[in-house]
């Protein structure tokens, strides 16, 4: 079994001391004997940009001590023998360009970069989507595949990941709250589960809290597992929640012995998909 935490937070906007600590206080705060990590979406930086120079102004290189002091938390994890911690940054590409991405960090440092391909609304006008599928990353807790908020509304993301091998999808994600009739869940939870069942394959969603520039969140933090149940979710505020999954389980697409999720597929017929 793996040991998954996904953690709820209130970055600020633009203060990168400030949200520093607060990823930092919510590391310290999870347990030892927990193997993966996720954090929000731009968890360093804050989200609602005025524009692209204050993206810009908020933006560090992955290797910059804001993205690597993670590794301090995952020596700690799994006992001591070391995890992974996944979580959003404003990046500050080697080439200029800034980018909403996560990145992927174990005892040694940075394994893993992601960028943001599906860009929402105005962050259109701060950052450059990505051009690289999702990221899948081996480590010595299974394959993490990562992608980050919007991403998980193309079920083309998804389906991309989970071909590629990844046990469990990472998703860094700021949700903005939409009205929805009482007693439902976020439809973006509901499109995790949704992913999950789909593809086997277990997606750890790490929202964040409080109000920012006018914008709410849906605060809907929650660990699906394979099957496309909801194990664990926060609720409203900051919080941190932890569920033990069977990634390798997750690697058995058969639903029956007749049916199985990939290998009944028919991208011979899939063309127009990628086509339009």
């Amino acid at each position: 079994m793996t040991r998954v935490a996904a953690v709820q937070l209130a970055p600020v906007v633009g203060d990168l001391a400030a949200n520093a600590a607060t990823v930092g206080a919510a590391l310290a705060a999870v347990p030892d004997d927990v193997d993966v990590v996720v954090l929000p979406e731009l968890a360093t930086s804050g989200y609602v940009f005025r524009d692209a120079a204050e993206a810009r102004s908020a933006a560090v290189a992955a290797s910059d001590a804001t993205v690597t002091d993670w590794a301090t938390t995952a020596s700690r994890l799994s006992g001591g023998a070391g995890g992974v911690v996944v979580g959003g940054f404003a990046e500050l590409g080697d080439d200029g360009v800034v980018y909403n991405s996560a990145a992927v960090v174990d005892p040694s440092g940075v394994i893993g970069v992601y960028r943001k391909v599906h860009l929402w609304d105005g962050e259109k006008e701060c950052f450059t989507p990505g051009s690289r599928p999702p990221l899948v990353v081996d480590t010595r807790h299974g394959r993490i595949g990562v992608a980050i908020c919007f991403d998980m509304e193309f079920p083309e993301w998804t389906r991309l990941a989970a071909l590629h091998g990844a046990d469990v999808l990472a998703v860094p994600t700021n949700w903005p709250y939409f009205e929805r009739p009482e007693g439902e869940r976020a439809p973006e939870v509901q499109i995790a589960m949704a992913a999950a069942r789909v593809n086997r394959m277990a997606i750890v969603c790490a929202d964040r809290c409080g109000t920012e520039r006018g914008v709410d969140w849906n605060e809907g933090t929650s660990i699906v597992d394979a099957d496309g149940w909801v194990r664990a979710a926060t609720g409203p505020g900051p919080g941190t929640v932890v569920v033990d999954l069977d990634l390798v389980a997750t690697r058995d697409k058969t639903l029956t012995p007749r049916a199985d999720l990939f290998g009944d597929r028919r991208p011979d017929l899939y063309g127009p998909l990628t086509g339009r």
